[in-house]
């Protein structure tokens, strides 16, 4: 957290990133060479994490895309998940991996293990760009993890406040004067 951008503190750099991403691409290869997986990214915070991942693979899974909501343009969780767009591919008999971009409380990844798992897949790992520790509510396992903080809300790098900042290279803390202006 050495750089300050107006509001917005600077917690991991791209090289941090492409550094942790290569890393983490080079055990899910180690986990998956020669199996049936389907990759399922987690829209619309996951896209950057899953795109720069998916190139590092030495192996060739089917991807697919599933969106579902439980912030909506809030920064506090609501009790409901709602699944706003379904896969198209079947994972039947398949390994599935999703590509969260932050497990925080634990109910989506959850939400999302309970669902593949009824679907028919031989088995579901989650692959998270950040895991957030400190508010975690549920005992979910996080298979893979680019990086693992306590607390902080983060934007940048697919990371949204009130679907803003997403396209920002890095990954930052937000400030609070930030959140209450916008």
């Amino acid at each position: 957290m050495s750089s300050t951008t107006g509001s917005l503190s600077l917690v991991y750099s791209t090289q941090e990133i492409a550094h942790n991403i290569e890393e983490l691409a080079t055990k899910i290869n180690a986990l998956y060479q020669g199996k049936n997986v389907a990759v399922i990214c987690v829209l619309k915070g996951a896209f950057m994490f899953f795109a720069d991942c998916v190139k590092h693979f030495t192996f060739s899974p089917t991807i697919d895309f599933i969106r579902i909501t439980s912030y909506g343009s809030s920064s506090t969780r609501n009790n409901d998940i709602l699944l706003t767009k379904d896969i198209e591919i079947s994972i039947q008999n398949k390994h599935v991996l999703i590509f969260e971009d932050i497990v925080d409380t634990g109910h989506s990844a959850q939400f999302l293990l309970e669902y593949f798992r009824n679907r028919g897949a031989l088995d579901v790992k989650i692959a998270t760009l950040l895991n957030k520790t400190n508010r975690r509510e549920i005992d979910v396992t996080i298979h893979f993890s680019c990086f693992t903080l306590e607390d902080g809300f983060l934007v940048g790098y697919g990371l949204d406040y009130a679907e803003k900042y997403r396209e920002l290279p890095c990954i930052y803390s937000m400030n609070e004067d930030i959140k209450n202006t916008r």
